[in-house]
């Protein structure tokens, strides 16, 4: 049974960002401490999420390089479109922070959907080998109830686990969210990471995060559950907390 989610409550966005901070250095500690050559895993989502940790990871202390980042969800435009996920990581993380370039995987956005996310698929697999456990993924929740390139009522969202044929990457082509083509991580894979962390701020999400840990209704969202002994922590302002 996976765990039940985690859920902190923090006074405004400034508090979130720390919290969510906090977690991302004690889980790249808890990795790096493995072994003198073990790496820390992440998993990046877009959105509000990476105006959180461009604004405040570059206070944390790590051993930066041996980080090694990957998208959960990228969309399907070159690196100069605003609605890039990994421009906006380029410009905001690589200057503010040790990281560079070369340790971030990164989608190749100029392949056709089906290319992009097989070949995304291939490069995760020859990184982490056939386990595939992410230490640890940063996910955001749509208003719909959305999460990375995972939408309400979509196909993917029945996609079987790797060990019964299903992808680990895969292309969407009809994203109600522009722009329409994308490449997502499968929901097997989301659950299968050590731990996911949702951070969510303002009234505006209040509804809709109701729904998911209050009534518990059936949004992709919701699905995130890691297998044990994985968690799901979410990380919540007090307005976006205001609804439960």
């Amino acid at each position: 049974m996976p765990k039940a989610p985690v859920i902190l409550k923090k006074e405004d966005e400034k508090e979130v960002i720390q919290a969510l901070c906090s977690l991302i250095e004690a889980k790249s500690e808890a990795a790096l401490s493995v072994s003198a050559t073990s790496t820390f895993h992440l998993g990046l989502s877009g959105g509000s999420l990476a105006k959180f940790l461009i604004s405040g990871l570059s206070s944390i202390k790590t051993d930066w390089t041996r980080w090694r980042l990957f998208f959960c969800d990228e969309r399907l435009v070159p690196a100069e479109d605003g609605d890039s996920t990994w421009g906006l990581y380029r410009s905001g993380l690589c200057g503010s922070t040790p990281l560079k370039e070369e340790q971030f995987l990164i989608v190749k956005t100029d392949l056709d959907p089906a290319s992009a996310a097989s070949d995304y698929q291939q490069r995760l697999l020859e990184t982490l080998g056939p386990d595939l456990r992410l230490d640890m993924l940063l996910l955001g929740m749509g208003p719909d109830g959305h999460t990375c390139s995972l939408f309400p009522g979509h196909a993917l969202l029945s996609e079987p686990e790797p060990s019964k044929g299903g992808r680990i990457v895969a292309p969407i082509t009809d994203s109600p969210k522009p722009p329409p083509c994308r490449v997502t991580l499968t929901l097997p894979v989301v659950n299968s990471a050590k731990f996911c962390v949702f951070a969510c701020v303002g009234q505006s999400k209040a509804d809709m995060v109701n729904k998911i840990l209050g009534i518990k209704e059936d949004f992709p969202a919701t699905r995130v559950q890691p297998q044990e002994p994985g968690e799901v922590v979410w990380i919540l302002d007090k307005g976006a907390a205001s609804g439960l």
